[in-house]
Protein backbone atom coordinates (compact mmCIF):
# COMPACT_ATOMS: atom_id res chain seq x y z
CA UNK A 1 0.00 0.00 0.00
CA UNK A 2 1.03 3.55 -0.79
CA UNK A 3 2.13 5.86 2.04
CA UNK A 4 2.81 9.32 2.13
CA UNK A 5 6.92 11.06 2.02
CA UNK A 6 7.74 14.61 3.07
CA UNK A 7 9.04 16.16 -0.24
CA UNK A 8 10.70 19.65 -0.43
CA UNK A 9 8.97 22.24 -2.10
CA UNK A 10 11.86 24.11 -3.94
CA UNK A 11 9.80 26.21 -6.28
CA UNK A 12 6.55 28.32 -6.48
CA UNK A 13 5.97 29.98 -9.62
CA UNK A 14 2.84 32.82 -9.70
CA UNK A 15 0.95 31.51 -12.72
CA UNK A 16 -1.84 33.81 -12.26
CA UNK A 17 -3.18 35.71 -9.03
CA UNK A 18 -4.77 32.74 -8.07
CA UNK A 19 -2.92 29.91 -9.17
CA UNK A 20 0.39 28.86 -8.46
CA UNK A 21 3.25 26.12 -9.81
CA UNK A 22 4.26 23.90 -6.47
CA UNK A 23 8.05 22.09 -7.95
CA UNK A 24 8.41 19.38 -5.09
CA UNK A 25 12.00 17.63 -5.38
CA UNK A 26 12.17 14.00 -5.22
CA UNK A 27 15.04 12.27 -3.14
CA UNK A 28 17.16 9.56 -5.21
CA UNK A 29 15.92 6.56 -3.06
CA UNK A 30 12.26 7.62 -3.56
CA UNK A 31 12.34 8.67 -7.55
CA UNK A 32 11.40 5.54 -8.70
CA UNK A 33 8.50 5.08 -6.82
CA UNK A 34 7.38 8.25 -7.91
CA UNK A 35 7.30 7.54 -11.59
CA UNK A 36 4.23 8.70 -13.40
CA UNK A 37 2.07 7.85 -16.39
CA UNK A 38 1.19 11.36 -18.45
CA UNK A 39 -2.24 12.72 -16.82
CA UNK A 40 -1.63 10.97 -13.32
CA UNK A 41 -2.02 13.63 -10.00
CA UNK A 42 -0.42 12.84 -6.51
CA UNK A 43 -2.64 13.14 -3.64
CA UNK A 44 -0.94 15.83 -0.57
CA UNK A 45 -1.50 16.19 3.28
CA UNK A 46 -1.11 18.77 5.55
CA UNK A 47 -2.33 18.74 9.12
CA UNK A 48 -4.59 21.95 11.25
CA UNK A 49 -2.25 24.16 13.34
CA UNK A 50 -5.67 25.74 14.59
CA UNK A 51 -4.02 28.87 14.76
CA UNK A 52 -5.70 31.94 13.59
CA UNK A 53 -3.69 32.46 10.53
CA UNK A 54 -4.14 29.47 8.98
CA UNK A 55 -6.10 29.42 5.89
CA UNK A 56 -10.09 27.79 7.05
CA UNK A 57 -8.71 27.48 10.79
CA UNK A 58 -12.31 27.33 12.18
CA UNK A 59 -13.31 24.69 9.98
CA UNK A 60 -11.57 22.19 11.31
CA UNK A 61 -10.20 21.58 14.83
CA UNK A 62 -6.16 21.69 15.57
CA UNK A 63 -4.56 18.33 13.95
CA UNK A 64 -7.41 17.65 11.64
CA UNK A 65 -6.13 16.00 8.64
CA UNK A 66 -6.65 17.77 5.21
CA UNK A 67 -5.98 15.97 1.68
CA UNK A 68 -6.15 16.79 -1.53
CA UNK A 69 -5.23 15.83 -5.24
CA UNK A 70 -3.62 18.04 -7.45
CA UNK A 71 -2.47 16.95 -11.39
CA UNK A 72 1.07 16.61 -12.17
CA UNK A 73 1.75 19.13 -15.45
CA UNK A 74 5.19 18.35 -16.22
CA UNK A 75 6.08 15.57 -18.69
CA UNK A 76 6.29 12.30 -17.61
CA UNK A 77 9.03 10.47 -16.07
CA UNK A 78 9.77 7.06 -14.88
CA UNK A 79 12.66 8.30 -12.05
CA UNK A 80 11.64 11.98 -11.85
CA UNK A 81 14.16 13.86 -9.70
CA UNK A 82 11.01 16.69 -9.40
CA UNK A 83 7.17 16.85 -9.40
CA UNK A 84 5.30 19.71 -10.43
CA UNK A 85 2.16 20.68 -10.14
CA UNK A 86 -0.95 23.07 -10.39
CA UNK A 87 -3.25 24.24 -7.65
CA UNK A 88 -5.79 27.10 -8.22
CA UNK A 89 -7.13 28.85 -5.15
CA UNK A 90 -10.28 28.00 -4.24
CA UNK A 91 -12.42 30.46 -2.04
CA UNK A 92 -12.32 28.78 1.89
CA UNK A 93 -10.35 25.92 -0.23
CA UNK A 94 -8.66 23.66 2.81
CA UNK A 95 -5.64 23.01 1.23
CA UNK A 96 -5.34 25.55 -2.09
CA UNK A 97 -5.74 28.25 0.31
CA UNK A 98 -2.79 27.11 2.51
CA UNK A 99 -0.83 26.50 -1.01
CA UNK A 100 -1.40 29.65 -2.49
CA UNK A 101 -0.50 31.86 0.04
CA UNK A 102 1.71 30.39 2.45
CA UNK A 103 3.50 27.78 0.45
CA UNK A 104 7.04 28.94 0.18
CA UNK A 105 10.40 27.03 -0.98
CA UNK A 106 11.95 24.93 1.53
CA UNK A 107 8.67 23.89 3.39
CA UNK A 108 7.91 20.31 3.30
CA UNK A 109 4.82 18.80 2.15
CA UNK A 110 3.34 15.43 2.65
CA UNK A 111 2.25 13.18 -0.86
CA UNK A 112 1.67 9.83 -2.00
CA UNK A 113 3.03 8.45 -4.93
CA UNK A 114 1.16 9.61 -8.40
CA UNK A 115 -2.28 7.64 -8.85
CA UNK A 116 -5.38 8.11 -11.61
CA UNK A 117 -6.67 6.51 -14.55
CA UNK A 118 -6.90 9.76 -16.80
CA UNK A 119 -4.19 8.95 -18.83
CA UNK A 120 -2.98 8.46 -22.40
CA UNK A 121 0.19 5.96 -22.42
CA UNK A 122 1.93 7.79 -25.34
CA UNK A 123 1.15 6.19 -28.64
CA UNK A 124 0.82 6.62 -32.48
CA UNK A 125 -2.39 8.70 -33.46
CA UNK A 126 -4.64 11.81 -33.26
CA UNK A 127 -5.79 13.16 -30.13
CA UNK A 128 -7.63 15.72 -28.55
CA UNK A 129 -9.09 17.42 -25.18
CA UNK A 130 -11.20 19.76 -24.19
CA UNK A 131 -10.08 21.75 -20.90
CA UNK A 132 -11.84 24.32 -18.55
CA UNK A 133 -9.69 25.82 -15.97
CA UNK A 134 -7.17 24.48 -14.19
CA UNK A 135 -8.41 21.46 -16.27
CA UNK A 136 -5.38 22.25 -18.14
CA UNK A 137 -2.93 21.02 -15.93
CA UNK A 138 -2.65 17.03 -16.60
CA UNK A 139 -3.47 17.79 -20.13
CA UNK A 140 -0.38 19.77 -20.42
CA UNK A 141 1.50 16.45 -19.32
CA UNK A 142 -0.78 14.50 -21.56
CA UNK A 143 0.27 16.62 -24.83
CA UNK A 144 3.83 17.25 -24.20
CA UNK A 145 4.74 13.68 -23.50
CA UNK A 146 2.78 12.41 -26.22
CA UNK A 147 4.13 15.04 -28.93
CA UNK A 148 8.22 14.32 -27.43
CA UNK A 149 7.40 10.52 -27.51
CA UNK A 150 5.59 9.84 -30.70
CA UNK A 151 7.03 11.92 -33.68
CA UNK A 152 3.87 11.06 -35.94
CA UNK A 153 0.86 11.92 -32.71
CA UNK A 154 -0.70 14.70 -33.44
CA UNK A 155 -2.71 16.88 -30.37
CA UNK A 156 -5.71 19.24 -30.53
CA UNK A 157 -6.13 21.46 -27.57
CA UNK A 158 -9.53 23.05 -26.96
CA UNK A 159 -9.58 25.34 -24.08
CA UNK A 160 -11.92 27.86 -22.46
CA UNK A 161 -10.85 30.37 -19.67
CA UNK A 162 -12.52 33.54 -18.25
CA UNK A 163 -9.22 35.69 -19.66
CA UNK A 164 -5.97 36.14 -20.67
CA UNK A 165 -5.11 36.85 -16.90
CA UNK A 166 -6.63 34.22 -15.58
CA UNK A 167 -5.05 31.85 -18.11
CA UNK A 168 -2.71 28.62 -16.47
CA UNK A 169 -0.18 27.50 -17.71
CA UNK A 170 -0.23 29.97 -20.87
CA UNK A 171 3.16 30.26 -21.57
CA UNK A 172 3.87 26.63 -21.52
CA UNK A 173 1.04 26.13 -24.06
CA UNK A 174 2.37 28.44 -26.40
CA UNK A 175 5.86 26.70 -25.98
CA UNK A 176 3.99 23.21 -27.38
CA UNK A 177 2.82 25.45 -30.30
CA UNK A 178 6.00 26.61 -30.92
CA UNK A 179 8.01 23.49 -30.71
CA UNK A 180 5.22 21.39 -32.63
CA UNK A 181 4.10 23.55 -34.90
CA UNK A 182 2.45 20.82 -37.61
CA UNK A 183 1.26 18.59 -34.70
CA UNK A 184 -0.15 20.49 -32.05
CA UNK A 185 -2.94 22.90 -32.66
CA UNK A 186 -4.15 25.20 -30.01
CA UNK A 187 -8.02 26.69 -29.88
CA UNK A 188 -8.70 29.04 -27.07
CA UNK A 189 -12.16 30.66 -25.93
CA UNK A 190 -12.67 33.23 -23.14
CA UNK A 191 -15.78 33.74 -21.38
CA UNK A 192 -15.47 37.30 -20.33
CA UNK A 193 -12.86 38.67 -22.84
CA UNK A 194 -12.73 39.75 -26.44
CA UNK A 195 -9.93 38.50 -28.39
CA UNK A 196 -8.56 40.06 -31.36
CA UNK A 197 -8.80 36.72 -33.51
CA UNK A 198 -9.70 33.68 -33.06
CA UNK A 199 -13.25 32.70 -31.13
CA UNK A 200 -15.98 34.99 -30.29
CA UNK A 201 -16.11 35.57 -26.46
CA UNK A 202 -18.55 32.52 -24.97
CA UNK A 203 -18.50 29.39 -22.95
CA UNK A 204 -17.80 26.34 -24.72
CA UNK A 205 -20.81 24.64 -23.79
CA UNK A 206 -22.77 21.51 -25.46
CA UNK A 207 -24.49 23.49 -28.22
CA UNK A 208 -21.50 25.28 -29.19
CA UNK A 209 -18.76 22.52 -29.20
CA UNK A 210 -21.46 20.34 -31.32
CA UNK A 211 -20.76 23.28 -34.30
CA UNK A 212 -17.17 23.80 -33.52
CA UNK A 213 -15.38 20.85 -33.36
CA UNK A 214 -16.23 19.51 -36.38
CA UNK A 215 -15.09 22.11 -38.04
CA UNK A 216 -11.58 21.88 -36.23
CA UNK A 217 -11.30 18.06 -36.28
CA UNK A 218 -12.54 15.02 -38.31
CA UNK A 219 -14.07 14.09 -35.33
CA UNK A 220 -15.06 10.52 -36.08
CA UNK A 221 -11.14 10.01 -36.45
CA UNK A 222 -9.71 11.08 -33.71
CA UNK A 223 -8.25 7.93 -31.40
CA UNK A 224 -9.08 9.32 -27.68
CA UNK A 225 -10.72 12.50 -26.53
CA UNK A 226 -9.79 14.11 -22.78
CA UNK A 227 -12.41 16.32 -21.13
CA UNK A 228 -11.47 17.98 -18.13
CA UNK A 229 -12.53 21.08 -15.95
CA UNK A 230 -16.11 21.99 -14.37
CA UNK A 231 -18.36 19.43 -14.15
CA UNK A 232 -20.58 21.91 -16.56
CA UNK A 233 -17.86 21.91 -19.38
CA UNK A 234 -16.96 18.27 -18.86
CA UNK A 235 -20.64 16.92 -19.44
CA UNK A 236 -21.64 19.38 -21.70
CA UNK A 237 -18.64 18.21 -23.99
CA UNK A 238 -19.16 14.30 -23.70
CA UNK A 239 -22.74 15.06 -24.64
CA UNK A 240 -21.66 16.84 -27.74
CA UNK A 241 -19.38 14.46 -28.82
CA UNK A 242 -21.67 11.68 -28.29
CA UNK A 243 -23.92 13.71 -30.49
CA UNK A 244 -21.32 13.30 -32.83
CA UNK A 245 -21.30 9.57 -33.19
CA UNK A 246 -18.07 9.54 -30.75
CA UNK A 247 -18.29 6.29 -28.89
CA UNK A 248 -17.86 6.06 -25.37
CA UNK A 249 -14.79 4.26 -25.11
CA UNK A 250 -12.72 7.04 -26.42
CA UNK A 251 -14.50 9.67 -24.09
CA UNK A 252 -11.92 9.83 -21.40
CA UNK A 253 -12.92 12.67 -18.29
CA UNK A 254 -12.05 14.07 -15.51
CA UNK A 255 -13.85 16.54 -13.28
CA UNK A 256 -12.88 19.37 -11.44
CA UNK A 257 -14.60 21.83 -8.84
CA UNK A 258 -17.70 19.86 -8.03
CA UNK A 259 -19.79 21.26 -5.50
CA UNK A 260 -20.36 19.57 -2.07
CA UNK A 261 -23.88 18.88 -2.80
CA UNK A 262 -25.18 15.15 -3.81
CA UNK A 263 -25.94 15.10 -7.83
CA UNK A 264 -29.11 15.45 -9.11
CA UNK A 265 -28.42 12.47 -11.30
CA UNK A 266 -26.03 11.86 -14.46
CA UNK A 267 -22.77 11.22 -13.45
CA UNK A 268 -21.29 7.73 -14.25
CA UNK A 269 -23.05 5.55 -11.35
CA UNK A 270 -24.68 8.26 -9.09
CA UNK A 271 -27.12 7.54 -6.76
CA UNK A 272 -27.17 3.56 -8.27
CA UNK A 273 -26.84 0.86 -6.61
CA UNK A 274 -23.77 -1.48 -7.93
CA UNK A 275 -23.53 -5.49 -7.01
CA UNK A 276 -20.23 -7.42 -6.63
CA UNK A 277 -21.03 -10.36 -9.20
CA UNK A 278 -24.52 -10.12 -10.17
CA UNK A 279 -24.70 -7.02 -11.80
CA UNK A 280 -28.49 -4.91 -10.71
CA UNK A 281 -30.27 -2.02 -10.76
CA UNK A 282 -32.17 -0.40 -7.85
CA UNK A 283 -32.14 3.25 -7.74
CA UNK A 284 -33.78 4.72 -4.62
CA UNK A 285 -32.62 1.53 -2.32
CA UNK A 286 -32.20 2.73 1.08
CA UNK A 287 -28.99 1.90 2.76
CA UNK A 288 -29.28 -0.58 6.03
CA UNK A 289 -29.45 0.54 8.96
CA UNK A 290 -27.71 -2.78 10.57
CA UNK A 291 -24.77 -3.44 8.52
CA UNK A 292 -21.04 -4.61 8.71
CA UNK A 293 -17.50 -4.23 6.26
CA UNK A 294 -15.01 -7.03 5.82
CA UNK A 295 -11.87 -5.02 4.09
CA UNK A 296 -9.06 -6.22 2.59
CA UNK A 297 -5.95 -3.45 2.97
CA UNK A 298 -2.91 -4.37 2.20
CA UNK A 299 -3.03 -8.17 2.56
CA UNK A 300 -4.38 -7.97 6.08
CA UNK A 301 -8.67 -8.12 6.67
CA UNK A 302 -11.02 -6.85 8.89
CA UNK A 303 -14.32 -6.76 9.74
CA UNK A 304 -16.30 -4.22 11.84
CA UNK A 305 -19.73 -3.14 12.16
CA UNK A 306 -20.92 0.27 10.69
CA UNK A 307 -22.27 3.12 12.55
CA UNK A 308 -26.35 4.24 11.25
CA UNK A 309 -25.09 6.50 8.11
CA UNK A 310 -21.05 5.74 7.86
CA UNK A 311 -19.42 5.16 4.57
CA UNK A 312 -17.30 2.13 3.73
CA UNK A 313 -14.18 4.36 3.61
CA UNK A 314 -15.19 6.15 7.09
CA UNK A 315 -15.69 2.75 8.56
CA UNK A 316 -12.84 0.98 7.74
CA UNK A 317 -10.58 4.80 8.47
CA UNK A 318 -11.86 3.89 12.30
CA UNK A 319 -9.92 0.75 12.26
CA UNK A 320 -7.42 1.06 9.46
CA UNK A 321 -6.13 5.06 9.12
CA UNK A 322 -3.56 3.80 6.46
CA UNK A 323 -7.05 3.30 4.28
CA UNK A 324 -6.26 5.46 0.87
CA UNK A 325 -8.18 8.41 0.65
CA UNK A 326 -8.15 12.29 -0.66
CA UNK A 327 -11.22 14.33 -1.58
CA UNK A 328 -14.07 12.05 -0.07
CA UNK A 329 -15.79 13.49 -2.88
CA UNK A 330 -16.55 11.02 -5.33
CA UNK A 331 -13.99 12.78 -7.58
CA UNK A 332 -10.39 11.81 -7.62
CA UNK A 333 -10.85 7.79 -7.39
CA UNK A 334 -7.87 7.50 -4.83
CA UNK A 335 -10.47 4.87 -2.56
CA UNK A 336 -11.38 3.05 -5.70
CA UNK A 337 -12.27 -0.68 -4.05
CA UNK A 338 -13.62 -3.68 -5.81
CA UNK A 339 -16.84 -5.04 -4.52
CA UNK A 340 -16.66 -8.63 -3.56
CA UNK A 341 -19.87 -9.38 -1.82
CA UNK A 342 -23.03 -7.48 -0.67
CA UNK A 343 -24.28 -4.37 -2.94
CA UNK A 344 -23.86 -0.61 -1.89
CA UNK A 345 -25.36 2.91 -3.19
CA UNK A 346 -22.75 5.16 -4.26
CA UNK A 347 -23.93 8.69 -3.42
CA UNK A 348 -22.09 10.38 -6.46
CA UNK A 349 -19.59 8.81 -8.72
CA UNK A 350 -17.64 11.24 -11.31
CA UNK A 351 -14.22 8.90 -11.28
CA UNK A 352 -15.19 5.72 -12.33
CA UNK A 353 -15.62 4.81 -15.94
CA UNK A 354 -18.86 2.31 -16.96
CA UNK A 355 -16.13 -0.56 -17.27
CA UNK A 356 -14.80 -0.03 -14.08
CA UNK A 357 -18.71 -0.39 -12.53
CA UNK A 358 -19.27 -3.20 -14.29
CA UNK A 359 -16.20 -5.02 -13.16
CA UNK A 360 -17.44 -4.22 -9.79
CA UNK A 361 -15.02 -1.50 -8.42
CA UNK A 362 -16.74 1.36 -6.26
CA UNK A 363 -15.57 4.08 -4.66
CA UNK A 364 -15.53 3.36 -0.66
CA UNK A 365 -15.90 6.99 0.37
CA UNK A 366 -19.72 7.16 -1.72
CA UNK A 367 -20.74 3.51 -1.15
CA UNK A 368 -23.42 3.28 1.50
CA UNK A 369 -24.18 -0.29 2.39
CA UNK A 370 -27.59 -2.07 0.84
CA UNK A 371 -27.00 -5.06 2.60
CA UNK A 372 -26.48 -6.49 5.82
CA UNK A 373 -23.04 -7.52 4.91
CA UNK A 374 -20.56 -5.91 2.88
CA UNK A 375 -17.23 -6.85 1.47
CA UNK A 376 -14.62 -4.75 -0.38
CA UNK A 377 -11.06 -5.02 -1.80
CA UNK A 378 -8.47 -2.20 -1.62
CA UNK A 379 -6.03 -4.27 -3.02
CA UNK A 380 -8.16 -5.98 -5.84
Amino acid sequence: MSTFHPLQVTAVDRLTDDAVALTLAVPPELRSLYGYTPGQNIALRRRRTGSAADPGADALPAGAEVRRTYSLCAPAAEAPATLRIGIRGIEGGDFSSYAVKELTPGDTVDVLPPTGRFVLEPRHGHFAAVVGGSGITPVLSIAATLLAREPGARFCLVRSDRSTASTMFLEEAADLKDRFPDRFQLVTAFSREEQQSGLPTGRLDEERLSGLLPSLLPVPDIDGWYLCGPLGLVEGASRALRGLGVPRARIHQEIFHVTDAPPAGGAPGAGARETGATGGDADGTAPVRTASVTATLDGRSGCWPMDDGESVLETVLRHRADAPFACKGGVCGTCRVRLGSGEVRMERNYALEQDELAAGYVLACQSHPVTEAVEVDFDG
